[in-house]
């Protein structure tokens, strides 16, 4: 584990997982916790029980929009189903990252509240970077602000 980041986090982290990311979710838990960090961990915790994404994406996102959690992480096979159901989450900015770039734009640039990972696209090392990152990474604002104002306001007009 790497000690190179500091994080820009001041809430609970909370944190979810399909079937096919149990094993990864319960690593970067654990790595989070040892970091210092409150750590929420929503499941699911059997990889032998295949479950639906949905539900677990709207839950955790939940925790976010209500401000039980400042941020979520969900990690899921591809991440790419994960993505597309937390961000019909109004308020919910979910960003799916593959490597550190996509993390620290994720972050950087959109405000991303939801990190999204895939199980079957990272090992565990690569994993671990992307979510430094992002947690790491802070909001820059200024013209990054205007162009997340402008999402949320397509998100209101879609009546969301």
């Amino acid at each position: 584990m790497s000690n190179n980041h500091t994080f820009v986090v001041t809430g609970p982290i909370v944190i979810a997982a399909d079937h096919n990311g149990v094993a990864l979710k319960s690593l970067i838990a654990s790595r989070l916790r040892s970091a210092g960090l409150a750590v929420q961990d929503q499941g699911t915790n059997d990889p032998e029980t295949v479950v639906d994404y949905p539900p677990l994406c709207a839950r955790l996102c939940e925790e976010v929009t209500s401000a039980r959690a400042q941020y979520g992480i969900f990690v899921g096979g591809t991440g790419q189903g994960e993505v597309i159901a937390c961000n019909k989450i109004k308020g919910v900015r979910a960003g799916g990252c593959h490597n550190t770039l996509t993390a620290e734009v994720s972050r950087g640039h959109n405000n991303a509240n939801v990190l999204v990972i895939g199980s079957k696209l990272l090992d565990p090392d690569e994993a671990w970077r992307v979510v430094e990152t992002w947690l790491s990474t802070p909001f820059k604002g200024g013209r990054h602000a205007e162009r997340v104002a402008m999402i949320e306001k397509i998100e209101e007009a879609s009546g969301r």
